[in-house]
């Protein structure tokens, strides 16, 4: 008896089921193989990743137990395989359950939960080593990162996945179908997979790739923001379209009726497509970047953050105001730090006449120079202005970077010449006028 004539001999047998030589020698192999592959990993290659403290501790005997059920039902699968047993749990027509197809779900399962962990960890390092040395003011201020939510992300994608990979070995039932259109029960699963995929991609190429070229090449913060928007737009519209092609939609239909109905759109949402628009022109040309000072009909404040259709400014007195687009780029905006990150302010000052004006200007340069947002350079000036009506006119010019609390840093000034001013002597007049009666 030659080796396969052994191997196809029958071992045992239990309700009419034959076993032979070969099945139980495969399933054997298939226990040492992969019990052998999990100790490998577990004894070998995890503790390189895995340092001794308590959250490493912790994430390495979370990958442990996932490893664990991954060989459990791999061994499961095999054996099955092997022994050649498939019991049927429900079978109909169009569809059969099968031990096999459960296990495999819970499979996937499985691979999805360590495959999110490495995925999000694996993010939130790159995420932080590129930030190491700078302070979190001092990359996109506006924006908070939260590891909780990227760790979300990758998690919904997975097993969005998971479950589409599932659904291959399960009847994909149609909810709607009209002509050559379907659409079935992966296909919504599908789209939202690449919804998912799409944040996580805008977020990995805006934030990870991105970051460091900016990092490198000292771009400034307006500049980066434009760039990322504008990245994330061209993402978004072509996602959209990838998306429209896995619902099994006609792209030259789709195209033409987008056409029909931006143009009726338009029509009755001039102002928004105007402000739409408006929005594109600040990401390129970059008159009105992120971080910047303007004044907005009269308002005062720091730009936080440029839409598609509106931007968002907040006032010195921490007051969110939405500014529609259009009205940064048609209408008068001052832009306190366009090309300088410094403005000059000046202050008014009256004193009497016969003041020793000399001394005048020594005590308001010596009080600008002492205040801490004041700059060196250019250094303040002093100017006299005018011989007035009750008073000497004087002007203290100075440059500051500090636009948001400028009222409080003149209040600060204004404090201090008064100050300077009683030490010396030096009379600050109030407003009077002589009145001569004639009589007639």
């Amino acid at each position: 008896m030659n080796i396969r004539e052994l191997l196809s001999e029958t071992f045992f047998t239990i309700k009419d089921k034959d076993f032979t030589y070969q099945n139980v020698l495969s399933a054997l192999l298939i226990i040492i193989i992969f019990g052998s592959l999990y100790f490998f990993v577990v004894k070998k290659i995890l503790p390189r990743f895995f340092g001794d403290t308590p959250d490493q501790l912790k994430s390495k005997k979370k990958v442990i137990h996932i490893l664990r059920l991954i060989l459990l039902l791999i061994i499961a699968i095999g054996l099955l395989w092997s022994l050649d047993i498939n019991h049927v749990f429900h079978e109909t027509t169009t569809i059969t359950i099968n031990i096999t197809t459960v296990l495999q779900a819970l499979l996937t399962i499985q691979f999805a939960r360590l495959l999110d962990w490495f995925f999000s960890k694996f993010l939130i390092y790159n995420y932080e080593k590129s930030r190491e040395g700078i302070s979190s003011d001092e990359y996109f201020p506006h924006k908070k990162f939260s590891e909780k939510r990227i760790s979300r992300k990758v998690q919904y994608a997975l097993y969005i996945l998971a479950i589409i990979l599932i659904l291959q070995d399960f009847k994909d039932y149609i909810l709607f179908e009209q002509g050559s259109f379907e659409l079935r029960i992966s296909s919504i699963f599908v789209l939202i997979f690449i919804v998912l995929l799409t944040q996580l991609f805008a977020w990995i190429i805006t934030q990870l790739v991105l970051f460091s070229y900016f990092r490198k090449s000292e771009i400034d913060f307006g500049a980066q923001y434009a760039i990322n928007q504008i990245v994330k737009y061209v993402i978004y519209v072509l996602s959209f379209f990838i998306a429209a092609q896995a619902l099994g939609l006609e792209m030259t239909v789709l195209l033409g009726g987008l056409a029909a109905l931006l143009v009726g759109v338009g029509l009755g949402l001039q102002q928004t497509f105007n402000d739409l628009f408006s929005g594109i022109i600040l990401l390129f040309e970059r008159s009105v970047e992120i971080g910047q000072m303007v004044e907005v009909d009269g308002l005062i404040g720091s730009v936080k953050k440029i839409g598609l259709r509106t931007s968002v400014v907040e006032t010195r007195d921490n007051v969110t105001v939405i500014v529609p687009n259009s009205k940064l780029i048609t209408e008068k905006v001052i832009n306190w730090s366009h090309y300088d990150d410094k403005v000059r302010f000046k202050i008014s000052v009256g004193v009497a006449y016969g003041s020793d004006t000399a001394l005048v200007k020594k005590l308001l340069l010596k009080v600008a120079k002492e205040n801490l947002y004041v700059l060196d350079f250019p250094a303040p000036l002093i100017r006299f202005t005018n011989f007035g009506e009750s008073s000497l006119d004087f002007e203290l010019h100075f440059w500051s970077r500090n636009f948001v609390i400028i009222e409080d840093v003149k209040s600060d000034l204004r404090f201090e010449i008064d100050r300077a001013f009683r030490a010396e002597n030096v009379q600050i007049p109030f407003p009077q006028r002589d009145i001569w009666f004639r009589n007639k």
